[in-house]
């Protein structure tokens, strides 16, 4: 099995985090976003797999380095592509197009999920879906009474479904379904410049492929600020619904509601920490309480009281704050 993970957008709705790194490399609970979405399909699939391709835009060697050693971590093999315009997703699949053969996930790297199935590898395609209250803000599939899609419709303004697609696509022949992605560049059939998924999902259901559908039960967003605290205490729920404390780390005259995550070489003195806390590994927190928030790493803290916020790495913060959202090498003082 290949993995297939479309990355290279600037996640301009995750600024300032994204300014330094791109945001599937933002951590949750001590992981990146990218590598807890590797980890969740690999459970699902049941059988190893083979090779990881990451499609990203210029993100600098230091990230590309970080991507083949996550894929390193499952014992597969790491690829770098790239997709120099923002041509839509059909066209960013396709630029890993040296690696679609054989069996093939493509999973979109901003979103997590909790799935309670094993994938079916026998089905011509699998299309990984969630059940939500506004189908208008997402792309939904009908399906018939043995639930193989029989539609694609992006964001529908009257109701026709309630079964939004979550970024997750199986497809048994990556090679064919590479034909169908390469038949709409050479025809230019694209839609306000852009090349979509849907549209080669839809010619190879009008050449006979059926793609049935697998539901997940929870689907976590990565989206924006507020969806990565959330899903970030959802993580720490599921994973981790006790405190994990990293090697070296020291607790001093403080206080630790479960569930937190906290990293190696972290010092937390005459704090409040948690519940639902993430901290990023040789952070110092003195005199602090914090809760519901994602803290990253070498950070310094004192005097605060956070809640509902982000910060990260290299961040110097004295001072209070109801809810912050800074991103690296930034100094607060006396706020």
């Amino acid at each position: 099995m290949k993995i297939i993970i479309p990355m290279a957008g600037m996640g301009k709705r995750m600024r300032p985090h994204t300014l330094t790194i791109p945001k599937p490399l933002i951590s949750i609970a001590g992981k990146p976003i990218v590598q807890r979405l590797v980890e969740d399909i690999s459970a699902v699939i049941k059988e190893d797999i083979s090779e990881i391709a990451f499609v990203i835009g210029d993100f600098g060697e230091e990230v590309e380095n970080d991507l083949l050693s996550i894929a390193a971590s499952m014992g597969a093999q790491g690829k770098i592509y790239y997709q120099k315009e923002a041509l839509g997703t059909a066209h960013a699949i396709l630029c890993a197009a040296d690696s679609l053969d054989d069996k093939t996930i493509v999973a979109f790297a901003d979103t997590l999920f909790k799935a309670d199935f094993s994938l079916d590898d026998s089905q011509d395609g699998i299309i990984w879906v969630h059940k939500v209250d506004n189908p208008s803000s997402f792309g939904v599939v009908k399906t018939d009474k043995e639930n193989y899609i029989t539609d694609f419709i992006e964001k529908p303004r009257e109701f026709v479904s309630d079964t939004a697609i979550i970024g997750i696509y199986y497809f048994r022949d990556g090679a064919n379904f590479k034909k169908e992605l390469q038949y709409l560049i050479d025809n230019k059939i694209e839609k306000d410049g852009e090349y979509q998924l849907t549209d080669a999902l839809q010619n190879m259901m009008n050449k006979g492929i059926r793609f049935s559908i697998d539901s997940v039960e929870e689907w976590l967003d990565c989206g924006n600020k507020n969806a990565m605290i959330y899903t970030n205490q959802r993580i720490l729920e599921l994973k981790n619904s006790r405190n994990f404390l990293g090697k070296s780390a020291s607790i001093t005259n403080s206080v630790i509601i479960k569930p937190c995550f906290i990293g190696k070489n972290v010092h937390v003195e005459n704090s409040i920490i948690g519940p639902h806390v993430s901290i990023g590994d040789n952070t110092q927190i003195h005199r602090s309480l914090i809760t519901n928030s994602i803290i990253q790493t070498n950070t310094r803290i004192s005097n605060a009281n956070i809640e509902n916020s982000m910060m990260g790495n290299y961040v110097k913060m004295e001072g209070k704050a109801a809810e912050i959202n800074v991103g690296d090498y930034t100094i607060l003082s006396g706020i």
